[in-house]
């Protein structure tokens, strides 16, 4: 999906359409659990579809709002958001912060271009149906958007209130699993090389998704992202769960993967 970028942040090669929802957002395949990282990790995390304990739907329209547009889950509850867009493009709904939210779409306003792909949050073409899995690990009020260009400037924002369950809990909620993405390095004639951890190959879209540490020359912080390649060849000798150093730039607008090597 082409989207408009950052922080955000924003981690989400979560994989969270199936094959029965049809080919709603770029993030589909095996059920994997991600870890949180960037947005909405204060208050959760991907969650694991064999845990989910019910599904709440979720419209998208070109009005640019949510139904509904306030949801409200008990902590430790996993949810299933089954995302439908009803309108004639293309909307996502990220989970987190609203400060987080509003730096991340200024951010896509920047780089329009961008494609990212976090596990807090799925993106649906118009008529189509995504999924997005997450547990709620802290009480709060929480938020949730749509960082396409202007969508979120015209109030495509809802609220998740997250309420206390009685019972034990688990001391482990909300802990994420550790990185070295966020490392970087500096090659010999002074570019920056930035720690990264592949999350997909596409062969045949010609793109890689790199969970990644902050980019300095393009001025992006850390968050899970899509490059287009430098060299059809690069595809051949990266696979998931490679941990690279590697060099971005664009290219004709694109972000692409412009070297890489095995981190040590």
């Amino acid at each position: 999906m082409k989207r408009l970028i950052v922080a955000c942040v924003v981690a989400m090669s979560l994989a969270f359409a199936t094959g029965a929802l049809g080919n709603g957002g770029k993030k589909h395949g095996k059920h994997e659990v991600a870890p949180a990282g960037g947005h909405a990790a204060d208050f959760g995390a991907p969650g694991d579809p064999g845990n989910v304990t019910r599904s709440i739907d979720v419209e998208m329209s070109d009005e640019m709002r949510y139904r509904p547009d306030s949801i409200s889950v008990k902590r430790g509850e996993t949810i299933r958001f089954v995302v439908r867009n009803t309108g004639n493009v293309r909307h996502e709904m990220v989970l987190g912060t609203i400060k987080e939210l509003k730096e991340h779409a200024e951010l896509m306003r920047k780089f329009p271009e961008m494609e990212h792909d976090d596990p807090n949050q799925v993106s649906v073409e118009p008529g189509k149906t995504g999924e997005l899995i997450w547990e709620f690990t802290r009480d709060g009020t929480f938020d949730f958007a749509c960082l396409e260009p202007g969508h979120f400037e015209a109030g495509m924002v809802g609220k998740i209130k997250v309420g206390s369950i009685t019972g034990s809990e688990s001391t482990d909620a909300g802990k994420t699993e550790s990185t070295d993405a966020g490392k970087a390095e500096l090659t010999e004639a002074g570019n920056a090389k930035t720690a990264g951890e592949v999350r997909k190959v596409d062969k045949a879209a010609g793109k890689v998704t790199i969970r990644h540490g902050p980019i300095e020359n393009l001025g992006m912080p850390k968050m899970t992202m899509i490059f287009r390649v430098r060299d059809p060849d690069m595809l051949d000798r990266l696979k998931e769960g490679d941990r690279i150093l590697f060099v971005a730039d664009r290219v004709n607008g694109a972000f692409t993967l412009m070297q890489f090597e095995p981190a040590q």
